[in-house]
């Protein structure tokens, strides 16, 4: 269904936009109207602090009170507030803001009896059950700061953000469910511990049915027992108060580097800038029912599983499966259905897949999904195919809209809440409040409607941006702040056209998007370049008809090595998947003679990206050694690297 624009439409949207430039302070107070407080703000925006304001300075509030508590008192209890949804162990549960009030009190006072205070930190290393939004909730109710780590990331990785975060307490559980096989996270948890330098006190393990996991004496405690005893006692402990600027979480994303950077979200900014998203972008009311089909371990599911959705007073959706497998290809229009889905948020990866099983969308016509009015998407570019595709079936409009994990909601959409904009296919939509949006060539001068550049955000950011990266402002400054003055650089390039929409073209630096996952091709290059074998390497993504990219790595083997090249491919396949985990969706490793480099030293990867995807493609002028990139061409080729050959 193609989204037709009203004249009323767009000067409501203009005039919204404007003023949110024009006198941010007025319409974000305004906004700020819409959460409750224990003490109002002194100033709406403070540009002396931070680096480059910091919002609600020295207001006092908590989320959790505002996600939960606020709802029963205003007589909401007995409304849905989580519908757990859990195919692959066929397990569904109605928890209603009453009941989730109780758990969360419950294990907020389980955390403070273990001795976590405010501003201390907590990981949740957790797969996609009710427990991990109790953990996330319980946190911000006595002001702790938690970091939720994704169950798919190897030891390594999450010994990594538990050295940078240092956490008191790890919340877990003995392990995940995927359709064909149970992941055991407390082994990875164990050897997680074993390689970080830091220790936690206490790691409270949560059983599931599927997998009992061994217990460490003295260190590990039985999640159901400790919750059972506390909830028997009626051991709940009521909200703290929270500093506006206060972390609310630490998000961990990918960087150019090996170390993580921690994304820090501070309180009230993410609070206010949600709640104006689920009423004016989503177009959500309170009780209806919002679904974002992604993982709390990612910056979507903090948005939208929990934290949006709640704050709005919706139900949210908590879905443990996938969009095939978990048991078809109508899984998602089965949910819909079932639960009266009004807005479901999903990435193109999984819509690729559904049209991949079912062309026809033969399975869609077992539901009745009267309930959709809108299908959003976001987390890599939705592909004008796939877009048409499912706006036929759906009869509903699809919104292609951009954000990323460090501002925390959308940069640009279609606020459907003010009215619906006409979007052309490919664009992601106009820019949302506070976002003042430009398009730079290399000297940071804004360039002319229509051309390619590098996007970036003119500053103050917004609220619910990051203020800054845990324990690296130096890095936040650098990574973010300085090759643009002025402006948040966002690494993705872009177009603006004459009537303001944007389009998103692809990265600028080495960040790949596999499957709507930000992940990092320097980190796993050093994965590879620590291999016994191999003298240098590099990675870089190619396109994929499922996952949008997915990584292909080029090895140069030490001389003397007498191994098979397919034997250093596989052991480099494997280590990658050790190191860094599924998510990476690493599968293949490609020994070449060398690789293509400027007289400089740079290695070539956007050429080698080009040639590997088959688009056309020149030799830059600096390369040291042409005929490099005659035999990087053939290698792909060879090898089926490029396009729908890829193995997804």
């Amino acid at each position: 269904m193609t989204i037709s624009a009203t004249p009323s439409a767009e000067a409501a949207y203009r005039a919204v936009h404007a003023r949110s430039l024009a006198d941010p302070q007025g319409f974000w107070g305004e906004a700020a109207r819409a959460v409750e407080w224990i003490a109002e703000p002194r100033a709406v925006f403070d540009p002396s602090l931070g680096a480059y304001g910091r919002w609600f300075v020295g207001g006092i509030c908590n989320v959790c009170h505002n996600a939960v508590d606020r709802h029963v008192n205003e007589g909401r209890g007995q409304q849905a507030a989580i519908l757990y949804d859990s195919p692959v162990t066929g397990t569904r549960r109605r928890i209603t803001y009453s009941e989730l009030l109780g758990e969360v009190r419950t294990l907020a006072g389980t955390l403070r009896d273990l001795g976590v205070e405010k501003g201390d930190r907590v990981v949740i290393y957790m797969p996609m059950v009710p427990e991990a939004v109790f953990a996330m909730l319980a946190c911000a109710r006595i002001g702790a700061v938690h970091s939720v780590v994704f169950g798919g990331f190897a030891a390594a990785e999450l010994a990594a953000r538990i050295d940078d975060a240092q956490p008191k307490v790890v919340l877990s559980a003995s392990c995940g469910i995927e359709p064909s096989r149970i992941v055991a996270y407390k082994p990875l948890l164990d050897h997680a511990l074993e390689l970080a330098h830091h220790t936690p006190e206490r790691c409270l393990i949560l059983q599931r049915p599927e997998l009992e996991a061994a217990m460490v004496p003295g260190r590990d405690i039985d999640w159901a027992t400790l919750r059972g005893s506390a909830y028997a006692g009626s051991r709940g402990v009521e909200c703290a108060p929270v500093g506006a600027t206060d972390p609310l979480y630490i998000l961990y994303t990918s960087g150019t580097t090996g170390k993580p950077k921690g994304v820090v979200r501070d309180t009230a900014g993410y609070m206010v800038a949600l709640r104006w998203s689920m009423e004016w972008l989503y177009g959500m009311k309170p009780g209806e029912v919002f679904w974002s089909a992604s993982d709390i371990g990612w910056v979507v599911g903090h948005s939208y599983i929990v934290y949006g959705p709640l704050l709005a007073g919706c139900t949210t959706v908590l879905y443990e499966g996938k969009p095939v497998g978990t048991p078809d290809a109508g899984a998602f229009w089965r949910v819909v259905a079932e639960y009266g889905v009004g807005v479901l948020f999903t990435a193109p990866t999984a819509l690729r897949v559904i049209k991949k099983e079912d062309p026809q969308a033969l399975r869609m016509r077992d539901h009745d999904l009267s309930s959709l009015r809108a299908l959003f998407l976001a987390g890599e570019r939705a592909d004008p195919d796939t877009v048409r595709w499912i706006e036929d079936k759906l009869k509903v409009p699809v919104v292609d809209h951009w954000w990323q994990t460090e501002t925390g909601w959308a940069i640009a959409g279609n606020p459907l809440g003010i009215g619906a904009l006409e979007v052309q296919a490919g664009s992601t939509g106009v820019p949302m409040p506070g976002y003042r949006v430009e398009v730079l060539d290399e000297a940071g001068h804004p360039v002319e409607p229509g051309r390619t550049g590098s996007v970036a955000i003119g500053l103050p950011l917004p609220p619910g941006c990051l203020p800054t990266l845990w324990h690296q402002p130096e890095r936040f400054a650098e990574g973010y702040l300085t090759e643009f003055p002025g402006y948040y650089k966002t690494a993705d390039a872009g177009v603006i056209d004459k009537d303001g929409r944007l389009t998103i073209v692809g990265r600028t630096d080495d960040i790949i998007n596999v499957a709507g996952h930000r992940l990092s091709t320097g980190e796993m290059e050093e994965v590879l370049a620590a291999l016994p074998d191999v003298a240098e390497c590099a990675v870089i993504g190619v396109h994929d008809a499922i996952k949008g990219e997915v990584p292909c790595g080029f090895l140069v083997l030490k001389s003397g090595v007498d191994k098979p090249a397919a034997q250093v491919e596989r052991e480099a396949v494997a280590q990658v998947r050790e190191q860094i985990g599924p998510v990476a969706a690493f599968r293949l490793a490609l020994v070449v003679g060398r690789l293509p480099k400027t007289r400089s030293g740079k290695i070539l990867r956007g050429t080698m990206k080009k040639i590997a995807d088959q688009d056309d493609w020149t030799r830059p002028a600096t390369i040291e050694d042409p005929a490099v990139l005659d035999e990087i061409a053939e290698t792909p080729r060879a090898r089926g690297v490029s396009g729908e050959k890829l193995d997804a």
